[in-house]
């Protein structure tokens, strides 16, 4: 199990950047699939994008595709997000889950019950 704590949330008006960090507690990401998820007000929970346990992969929702670029550094993994939009307004919550034994690359979906642990959230609004 492992700590996972996201940042990087605030306000940004449309058409802006803002990079979510998501970090585990005391440890690092690596060998861990990460992905980030997010949820708007009267909506269900919906999977953006996912980086695969080993980096070799990455997995993104049509809603964000071309926008949003996951990324791993140093056991970190990062979420940018640019050319924003009022829609994209919502909690975002990372997961991870950890990879396979030897140099297999896990490469998980976007739904959610893949993932083992989740961070609290960090709001993201954007202004029209």
């Amino acid at each position: 199990q492992v700590q996972l704590v996201e940042s990087g949330g605030g306000l940004v008006q449309a058409g802006g950047s803002l990079r979510l960090s998501c970090a585990a507690s005391g440890g690092t990401l690596d060998n861990y699939a990460v992905g980030w998820f997010r949820r708007a007000p009267g909506k269900e929970r919906e999977g953006i994008s996912r980086i695969s346990s080993l980096g070799g992969n990455t997995l993104y929702a049509d809603s964000v595709k071309g926008r949003f670029t996951i990324s791993r550094v140093s056991g970190t993994v990062y979420l940018q997000m640019n050319s924003l939009k009022p829609e994209d307004t919502a909690v975002y919550y990372c997961s991870a889950t950890p990879g396979l034994p030897g140099r297999v690359d896990f490469e998980p979906t976007l739904q959610s019950y893949e993932y083992d642990d989740w961070g609290q959230g960090t709001q993201v609004t954007v202004s029209s």
